[in-house]
């Protein structure tokens, strides 16, 4: 089991723009191939922050009328806010607060010997990178940069550097990246 951080960026390191915009990402369209179906199969758990649940709140899927927020995920999810927020209906959605330690034990339960999937945002996966609960980012790099906007891991990794596990390109639009994350010798 592995708590990982799988996400999409652009060259400059931002995953969404200064309006918290995934529209930059879209434009590509489902990518022929790519490692997603193989990795959500083996997550149990997701963990995502609040501006990232609040844009699928805003983006609902469907025609007309019947517009309703979609929700993607299979898995139960811990969605970390400190605000009232809507329950989307039919999903497994817990709303938690404070700090991330005692809720990935929680996940950690729920997910068997199956991953745990930090969805975003970067200083969420950051806060799980700080307690030391973090194995592995997962992050697909697009071929546009933004300027500005959510950054990809606001935090200082350093010494030990992260760990390149692989490379890959996926067509002619996104390189994806996989590292280990190490842990500080002792």
């Amino acid at each position: 089991m592995k708590t990982q951080y799988y996400t999409a960026t652009s060259l400059d390191g931002f995953i969404a723009d200064s309006e918290n915009s995934l529209e930059w990402l879209f434009q590509f369209g489902e990518p022929d191939s790519s490692s997603y179906p193989d990795f959500v199969r083996d997550v149990g758990a997701i963990a995502m922050g609040s501006t990232t649940y609040e844009w699928i709140l805003n983006h609902p899927t469907g025609e007309g009328a019947d517009r309703s927020p979609a929700w993607a995920y299979e898995q139960p999810a811990w969605v970390f806010t400190s605000r009232s927020l809507p329950l989307i209906e039919g999903a497994d959605i817990q709303f938690v607060k404070g700090d991330v330690r005692s809720v990935h034990q929680e996940m950690t339960q729920v997910a068997g010997d199956r991953n745990i999937w930090i969805v975003g945002g970067g200083d969420l996966a950051g806060q799980f990178y700080d307690q030391g609960l973090l194995d592995e980012i997962i992050v697909t790099i697009a071929s546009v940069t933004l300027g500005s906007g959510a950054p990809l891991l606001p935090r200082r990794i350093i010494t030990p550097p992260l760990k390149l596990l692989s490379a890959k390109a996926y067509g002619n639009a996104f390189a994806e990246l996989r590292y280990e994350v190490s842990r500080p010798t002792q």
